[in-house]
């Protein structure tokens, strides 16, 4: 999967959230890049996503004026898995919204809680 059908796939995964979920998406920019060593050093090559930034649920109003949050979906670890097509395309939508889902302040063990870890 070259990486426009990979940015449609994630574009598609947020198409599909519901309204109130975009209209809370506000400074963040969601970016695909190869892997994670294009973001973090020594960073993990499984890493499958990475929210940056400070969430919805720690912001206080002096939080204005600052650079985007980010979420980097990487492409590359994703295709490592060597999944089917079809499941491929369930994962990477996984891995969006659970990034999203930190974005919003929900913490690893919740979302594992929630069999979104």
């Amino acid at each position: 999967m070259n990486k426009a059908e990979f940015e449609a796939v994630v574009d598609e995964a947020i198409s599909r959230l519901p309204d109130w979920v975009h209209e809370a998406l506000n400074n963040i920019e969601i970016l695909v890049v190869d892997t994670p060593g294009e973001v973090i050093d020594d960073a993990d090559n499984h890493l499958l996503g990475l929210y940056t930034g400070v969430p919805l649920t720690e912001r206080d109003s002096n939080h204005v004026g600052n650079l985007p949050d980010v979420i980097y979906i990487f492409r590359l670890p994703h295709l490592a898995m060597g999944l089917p097509k079809a499941e491929l395309k369930r994962e990477i939508a996984r891995t969006t919204w659970h990034e999203i889902a930190h974005f919003f302040g929900l913490d690893d063990a919740h979302l594992g809680e929630i069999g979104w870890g």
